[in-house]
């Protein structure tokens, strides 16, 4: 066990005091001092150590302070803590590289973070087909940026519209809940037709790329079926519009692959990461591009900067941790670990009255609860919350286990070291919180 922080109660405090925490009011702040971590776990300022069940912000995918990661820092730092954007680096030579070969694309820009990561793809688009309109979809997140706030459709970029102009959206491949109470067999045909008729009637001219999740990630965690992302691709190709796929919280090994879209065996003209590339070591985003915009702006000026682009400490921490990935066949455990996760969740499924539906995909799923299965009434409103909803956050946290929770969903996507003990450490937490909600919608669980 970790010691206790001598000070811990002054600390959260002087952070309450002097510092702004973000996506809350902040009367309504109660963090976690965390002072450490270890693989899977975290540690606070009380001497508790918690089963990191989020990866953090789904991002610490080689678990916390990895040795090999660690050192790559070190010594990077050592040898050159920077250098401007426009200098030729090392380690920036050996990630375009690394980043060129796993994706199938060409060259990469580098940012700090996912938000400009997206930002910098819808200006490229734009840069480089001569149009203003970009597609996306409405339970849909792109970051916190103007840009990357407009386009999404989560209910987050409320307080800053109008935002951005050009921003169109579509419907998701949402199965469960198909729009229009539709069936999910009409709406995986219709969800490709429906995306089709908005670009008729936007004009394709005036279209330069469709921005979408490579697997939608804080907005229900949408699996889409295996039509969905050939046929879309085959779409936006008639059209001659671009693909952008956001993998900032799919990619790198989250769904046991480089890149979520790979699982559908289509390459898109645009990748935007962050998140798992460094596993939130350094902050580090990229966008990567196909040969053909690379060509492009061999001869057109890139209208686009960032002082910290290419920062070396950051690109090190990357580089090393792509090679985490592969000497220690992390996305073979993810697979693995994943297919025990999945087991376990239609497990759930099955006993729990409150679990409409589980989807999942690697280590990356969601359970989303309900009142009643029968007529899918979510168990809280749609950008709400809900009794039930915050005792069974409540007792997760009781128990050590840091869980994301948000609406009607909940996640279970732990570090990719995660072992099968800590796995079902966590998911039996979950089930004791799942009965007490079974409890309060007065539906006792099932026996076994």
């Amino acid at each position: 066990m970790p010691e206790a922080h001598p000070d811990s109660k002054q600390t959260i405090q002087d952070n309450r005091d002097y510092t702004l925490f973000s996506w809350s009011a902040q009367a309504q702040t109660n963090p976690i001092h965390m002072v450490g971590g270890q693989g899977s776990h975290f540690f606070d300022g009380d001497g508790h150590t918690w089963l990191d069940f989020s990866s953090q912000l789904i991002n610490i995918n080689v678990g916390h302070q990895h040795p090999k990661v660690l050192q790559a820092i070190k010594d990077q730092v050592d040898t050159m803590c920077f250098a401007g954007p426009s200098f030729a680096t090392d380690v920036r030579a050996e990630l375009g590289r690394k980043l060129a070969e796993v994706t199938g694309l060409a060259k990469s820009f580098f940012t700090l973070g996912g938000s400009e990561a997206n930002e910098n793809a819808i200006k490229m688009a734009k840069l480089y087909t001569g149009r203003d309109k970009i597609i996306t979809r409405y339970r849909s997140y792109h970051g916190a940026t103007m840009g990357s706030m407009s386009a999404s459709g989560d209910p987050r970029r409320w307080p800053v519209e109008p935002g951005i102009p050009g921003i169109v959206r579509v419907f998701d491949p949402y199965m469960y809940r198909p729009p229009m109470g539709g069936s999910a067999e009409a709406w995986e045909d219709g969800c490709i037709t429906h995306i089709e008729e908005v670009i008729q009637m936007e004009g394709p001219h005036t279209i330069a790329a469709m921005l979408v999740e490579g697997i939608t990630g804080s907005n229900g965690l949408l699996i889409p079926p295996d039509s969905y992302y050939p046929r879309l691709r085959a779409l936006l190709d008639k059209y001659d519009i671009l693909m952008i796929d956001d993998e900032v919280m799919s990619g790198f090994g989250r769904t046991g692959k480089w890149l979520a879209t790979q699982h559908y065996g289509v390459t898109p003209d645009i990748v935007t990461c962050a998140k798992g590339l460094t596993s939130g070591y350094m902050p580090l985003g990229a966008v990567i591009v196909n040969q053909k915009i690379a060509d492009h702006f061999e001869n057109h000026f890139l209208a686009g900067g960032l002082t910290y682009s290419g920062h070396p400490v950051s690109l090190a921490a990357a580089i090393a941790n792509l090679k985490v990935y592969e000497e220690e066949r992390l996305f073979e455990h993810t697979l693995e670990m994943g297919r025990h996760l999945g087991q376990r969740l239609e497990a759930m499924k099955a006993k729990y009255a409150c679990v409409g539906d589980v989807r999942y995909i690697g280590l990356f799923s969601v359970l989303e609860l309900v009142r009643d299965k029968a007529t899918k009434e979510p168990l809280a409103p749609f950008n709400g919350t809900s009794p039930e909803m915050a005792r069974l956050a409540a007792h997760i946290k009781s128990r050590f286990v840091y869980a994301y929770s948000r609406f009607n969903f909940l996640w279970v996507c732990p570090p990719l070291v995660v072992t099968k003990e800590e796995l079902d450490h966590g998911l039996d937490v979950y089930e004791e919180a799942l009965a007490l909600v079974d409890e309060m919608i007065g539906s006792p669980v099932a026996a076994d």
